[in-house]
């Protein structure tokens, strides 16, 4: 060995021997600061965990601190864990990510409840190419809180001090357990199918489901087919309409005069939301192909569907409005109307109350000589809510890339580009709100309004008779601003004319639309109205 090459290996092992040191050095430095350490029960998960750990802080126990904590309500913390074996304890400090409390350090002294939880993450190998870790939905709708196999502890009564350095325990060692669907009655039905789409491009087996409303008298109706109405919107497992839960709508739809027709609700979680919007999608992949390929034939075989469009209709509020308003856009020839109440935004020109297309930020206005925060909820009586960046941070806190299973981020799963690292790319930046340009232009796509005029030529003989929307001119979430942009341009569209209907209702909050027997008859006069000559519009009108 060359006298260079014994100088240069000495350095090596003294450097090495150095940082030794230093690390444990470092090993020894006393804890500055406040410290909550959890504990994965090795009885509750044996296996190592990759997810987010969370440590929820309430000053009562009304409801546990985890059902406390939102964008508005008790303070939640997070650190994102990989791989994390069970026994191993992580430990928060005053320099972890919370929220509305940024820092342990910025709670005040005093007797808490602290909840410990753990959400767990699934290996999702796309057929993209990319390898990306989010939650897997356990039919519970995409909701950490409750989603079987998510571990927590029991709420802990503790005193804090913020200026302490011993670290509180707590450990988690519950695990919920899986979910129990209702059971099927002789007029709600339920069927959940694996797709082989989603499941081929998830790396990963994928369900779709629904819940089916049979009209009264369906099985003494052997031969008959009925009209149906696919009622869009988040996930859930009750009966269409609130059949079962809500006297009135029973009393409605099991009446003598009331129009015999088939209601069905779609179960379409993604690892990104309790909904997967429906649409195709670069982050989501292809739910549109497998709602259309698969869970709609699924149904229609094993029902009495009148299998054509003008006997297909659409409904939903909210998410549901906007997957109600999308479908009749993007599968123009496939329902014969669609009826969107209080839609999630139609124009991103008003994406709740940010323009994406030229607005700088979407937390803040800038005035000048100071900045004025967007609010992103509010009263009917223009009383504010919440903020956008608070809802923002909130999603940012339950976890990062777009992970939260949280209304922003599912908007950017649905409608943003794959980045680099295979999660969506960030339409602005999640803590300060800064928006990127080009991935807002990448949206319109999916700017309904935008779809619309650019392909009025060929759309509009197909939609412009079909598409309704009706909303609250105080919607809670500025929703109605992006209905007044659709509105705009289907006033002077011409070639054809517009003559579906776009209602305002003057102080209604989110989600004012027709329902029940108003929305029935609606959609009874519209099937009736287009029906082709010669089909069969009456007998499915028995008492």
């Amino acid at each position: 060995m060359t006298v260079t090459r014994l100088v240069a290996a000495a350095l090596t092992v003294a450097i090495a021997a150095a940082l030794a040191t230093r690390l444990d050095i470092d090993a020894l430095q006393p804890p500055t600061g406040p410290r909550i350490q959890i504990t994965i029960a090795p009885d509750a998960r044996a296996e190592a965990t990759t997810g987010m750990v969370y440590v929820a802080i309430s000053r009562d126990n009304k409801r546990t601190p985890i059902e406390q904590a939102g964008p508005t309500g008790a303070p939640l913390f997070s650190i994102a864990i990989d791989n994390l074996q069970s026994g191993t304890p992580v430990t928060f400090s005053g320099a972890d990510r919370g929220h509305p409390i940024v820092s342990l350090r910025e709670i005040p002294a005093g007797d808490y409840w602290m909840q410990a939880f753990v959400n767990v993450f699934t290996r999702f190998a796309r057929a993209d190419g990319k390898t990306v870790w989010l939650h897997m939905d356990q039919w519970e709708g995409q909701n950490w809180k409750r989603s079987p196999g998510n571990v927590y502890g029991d709420p802990v009564r503790v005193q804090f001090d913020p200026r302490s350095t011993t670290a509180i325990r707590l450990v988690a060692d519950k695990v919920i357990p899986p979910i129990q669907p209702p059971a099927d009655t002789d007029l709600v039905k339920r069927i959940k199918i694996e797709s082989t789409i989603l499941s081929k491009w998830w790396g990963h087996p994928i369900y779709l489901g629904a819940t089916v409303l049979l009209p009264k008298d369906y099985d003494k109706h052997p031969t008959l087919r009925y009209p149906v109405n696919y009622e869009q919107g988040h996930f859930s497992l009750r009966a269409p309409g609130g059949f079962g839960s809500d006297g009135a709508f029973d009393a409605f739809w099991l009446g003598a005069s009331t129009p015999r027709m088939i209601y069905v609700t779609l179960q379409h979680p993604s690892p990104y939301y309790d909904d997967s919007y429906g649409v195709n999608s670069e982050n989501n992949g292809p739910y549109g192909d497998a709602i259309m390929q698969e869970l709609i034939p699924a149904i229609e075989e094993k029902f009495r569907v009148i299998r054509e469009p003008w006997a297909r209709t659409l409904s939903g509020g909210s998410t549901g409005g906007w997957i109600a308003a999308a479908h009749q856009v993007f599968y123009p020839d496939f329902y014969g109307r669609a009826f969107a109440s209080c839609p999630d935004s139609l124009d991103f020109r008003y994406h709740q109350i940010v323009n994406i297309y030229s607005d700088a930020n979407a937390y803040f206005v800038d005035k000048g000589w100071m900045t004025v925060d967007r609010p992103n909820q509010q009263r009917n009586d223009g009383n504010i809510e919440s903020m956008m960046k608070d809802e923002n941070h909130y999603e940012l806190v339950i976890g990062d890339k777009s992970r939260s299973g949280g209304q922003w981020d599912i908007w950017e799963a649905t409608y943003s580009p794959v980045g680099a690292d295979g999660y969506p790319k960030r339409l602005w930046d999640k803590t300060s709100g800064q928006i990127d340009k080009s991935v807002a232009e990448s949206w319109k796509k999916y700017d309904l309004r935008h779809v619309l005029e650019t392909n009025w030529g060929t759309l509009g003989p197909k939609v412009a008779h079909k598409l309704n929307v009706y909303v609250g001119d105080m919607d809670s979430y500025y929703l109605n601003n992006g209905v007044e942009k659709l509105n705009e341009f289907l006033k002077k569209a011409d070639n054809p004319k517009f003559t579906g209907e776009i209602v305002f209702e003057r102080r209604a909050p989110h989600c004012w639309g027709p329902r029940g027997a108003e929305l029935m008859d609606k959609m009874v006069r519209h099937i009736e109205k287009y029906a082709p000559a010669g089909a069969e519009v009456k007998g499915w009108r028995y008492p």
